[in-house]
């Protein structure tokens, strides 16, 4: 343990202190993977392409993977790097192997056989990936495995004329194996192939604790690093980012600060891998840009998890930006780090092989704000520092500070470096519309915005210059909804020099019939500078508007929420979460409440019109049903940011009683954890909720 910790804290001296334009990570000093006719490193910088699992799920067929090919072509995804095109799991017959012995697939998806389609890969310049699995083949349990036919399946790999192949854990894991071992087997049997065929190696040991239950740390995802860098291209570094068609942001964070923990493992032709991208998997554009900002960063392979044939422009426009590739595929494959404390907001630098930074502003809260760091802290000197933002392509120059407006759930990647020449446009950070009050109440930090009919509402709009010249005559005009109002507070300053910020404030108000959902407030904010025209900025906030607060005495279950998440799924009203059975703990069953899974918070707007809340909280009996791992949740009810229920820690043989007091209470939250064990078999109830308004 001793030596891994020195390696990272080498590795973070040498991230922010030395100017020297390659990295060799103490991984990449131990052997690697090899080609087994050159000896040269395959994939120098993380490879790219895209998988079948998330975009199809099982059986995936031959039509559908020259669709994907074709498109990857026409829409220009191959030229911006995107070149693997992996067949995963579920494409093997259902007797997988014939008699004598070989992997066969299934003629229903892929008639012609395998050999055809990955020629047709190649003929549009791609490359072609496939999928095993480590463990024996178990029928009933495990659909497709490799053990006892390592070499004899590599060689049929490489007659296929397969790049790469893909060696999950499933299997493996059923039949209690040694993951190193039978990993280094399966490496020693690819390089040696009968047909001398150079294939990367993707090692994906899914399995973590308490994600799939207890297992021995060396069975786990989280070990790969220890052993993986001398045997594999890539290795899975936690468990899947996700399920098929849902990927979630708060699952993105979690597989990119398991990533995090061990940097010191990646280095050139070697990388730590995340899991896949998952545009139009239930993320927003911007989170879906966060994830992007985040695994190129960490100098993982961008492999695309969804139908890229249906992906929208804004989805394929931030696959190919090559500002955010080019730092990805940096030479010197450095993996990103964090620079001081973790938290709401963060700071993660890349080294990148000229010396330059890479730097990652990230705002995993629920509302934007302005984040700022320090060029000396990413281990740079000097007084001028040209910036680039990656995703806008604005230039900038700073006198030493880095700031950037994020949004709720968003990430600013900003490359830095030394300026040189004449003196550059000053970085002036125009920030996001801030909701700050509503109705003389201050709005809780880290909260989203949310108004409602017939509120007065304050919104502020802080610039500041972090340029080494001053601007001039700023300005922020802010528009509004048709039929809202927006008055400025306070008069504008003449200038606003080096390293300093103005506030600009404004009077919002709402028609009392107000429709509920989502809108815009976007702020223009327009300055002077010594030498130019008028620069403008335009920056824009969602907010909700809430829909009608409940009236009389309901359920509410039943009345619209502003806002729900489960751990997995989707909340289910009355339903047991999954909507498979009735809710339902310790033999009772309740007709009304709502079944979630751990982490959940579900948002209801009350508007000061209610005064109680009665509600039984505990684990729903369905877990009793799967197993007796996990299934341990804490329940709170929050109001306007103050706990005013908290149950502890219950098991599926507790329950709790809820009543709490909802006097002056605005806006109401139901919060489920996963009691510090992970969500494993966490299915949790919000029985009853009857509410006295």
């Amino acid at each position: 343990m001793k030596r891994h910790l020195t390696a990272l804290l080498a590795l973070v001296a040498g991230l922010l202190a030395l100017p020297a334009p390659a990295y060799a990570s103490p991984a990449a000093a131990t052997a690697t993977a090899e080609t087994p006719a050159t000896g040269q490193v395959l994939s120098p910088t993380p490879y790219m392409g895209w998988n079948t699992y998330y975009a199809f799920g099982g059986d995936p067929t031959e039509a559908e993977i020259k669709s994907t090919a074709d498109f990857l072509v026409t829409s220009g995804l191959r030229d911006a790097g995107y070149q693997y095109v992996w067949i995963d799991g579920n494409w093997a017959a259902p007797t997988p192997r014939s008699a004598a012995g070989d992997l066969t697939p299934n003629p229903a998806q892929f008639p012609n056989g395998l050999s055809p389609l990955v020629d047709y890969i190649h003929s549009k310049g791609l490359k072609a990936g496939i999928y095993t699995d480590a463990g024996p083949y178990i029928p009933g349990k495990c659909g497709l495995g490799s053990h006892g036919y390592y070499q004899r399946d590599a060689d049929q790999f490489a007659a296929w004329k397969f790049d790469a192949v893909k060696v999950d854990y499933l299997c493996g894991i059923a039949a209690d194996l040694d993951p190193e071992t039978v990993y280094t087997e399966f490496a020693q049997a690819l390089r040696n192939n009968a047909g001398k065929r150079p294939m990367i190696f993707n090692l994906c040991n899914p399995v973590t604790s308490p994600d799939w239950g207890n297992y021995p740390e060396e069975q786990q995802s989280t070990y790969s690093w220890s052993y993986a860098p001398k045997i594999a291209q890539s290795w899975r570094t936690y468990t899947d980012v996700g399920f098929v068609d849902e990927i979630k942001f708060k699952d993105v964070l979690r597989n990119y600060d398991a990533n995090a923990r061990h940097p010191e493992a990646a280095g050139p032709g070697h990388f730590n891998d995340p899991d896949y991208l998952g545009p139009e998997h239930g993320m927003s554009d911007e989170e879906f840009r966060t994830q992007m900002t985040l695994w190129s960063v960490a100098a993982a392979p961008l492999i695309i998890g969804s139908d890229v044939t249906k992906l929208g422009k804004t989805s394929l426009s931030t696959l190919s930006d090559p500002d955010v590739l080019a730092i990805n595929q940096d030479p010197a494959v450095v993996q990103a780090v964090r620079v001081g404390p973790a938290g709401t907001t963060e700071t993660w630098v890349k080294r990148l092989a000229n010396g330059d930074r890479a730097v990652v502003l990230l705002n995993r809260g629920e509302s934007p704000a302005t984040l700022t760091t320090k060029a000396s802290s990413l281990g740079l000197t000097g007084d001028r520092f040209t910036l680039k933002n990656a995703w806008t392509n604005q230039v900038t120059e700073s006198a030493g500070t880095i700031s950037a407006a994020v949004p709720a759930h968003g990430a600013a990647l900003i490359r830095v470096g030394r300026a040189t020449g004449t003196p550059g446009v000053p970085h002036v950070v125009a920030g996001l519309p801030q909701l700050t009050q509503v109705g003389g109440d201050t709005v809780p930090a880290g909260t989203a915005p949310l108004v409602a009919g017939g509120d007065q509402a304050r919104v502020e709009v802080t610039v500041r210059n972090d340029g080494a010249q001053p601007v001039f005559t700023p300005r922020v005009d802010l528009a509004v909804p048709a039929g809202w109002t927006a008055g400025p507070i306070g008069n504008a300053p003449k200038l606003l020099d080096s390293n300093r910020s103005a506030t600009f404030a404004f009077t919002v108000t709402l028609p009392a019939g107000a429709a509920p959902g989502n809108v815009t407030l976007t702020a223009t904010t327009s300055y002077e500078v010594t030498g130019k025209k008028r620069l403008r900025q335009e920056t824009s906030t969602a907010i909700v508007v809430a829909p009608a607060a409940p009236d009389g005495d309901v359920a509410l279950s039943h009345h619209q929420w502003i806002s729900a998440t489960s751990g997995w799924m989707s909340p289910t009203v009355d339903l047991s979460v999954g909507g498979w059975s009735p809710i339902s703990m310790l033999g009772q069953v309740h007709p009304t409440g709502i079944g979630v899974a751990s982490p959940s918070t579900i948002r209801y707007y009350l508007g000061d019109r209610c005064t109680r809340l009665t509600a039984t909280v505990g684990i729903d009996d369905a877990v009793r049903n799967v197993g007796p791992e996990g299934g341990t949740s804490t329940f709170q009810v929050i109001g306007d940011g103050k706990v005013l229920f908290d149950s502890g820690v219950l098991t599926r043989e507790d329950t709790r009683q809820a009543d709490v007091d909802l006097t002056g209470v605005r806006v109401l939250d139901l919060v489920v954890g996963d009691a510090g064990d992970g969500g494993y078999n966490d299915r949790a109830n919000w029985a009853g909720l009857d509410a006295t308004c």
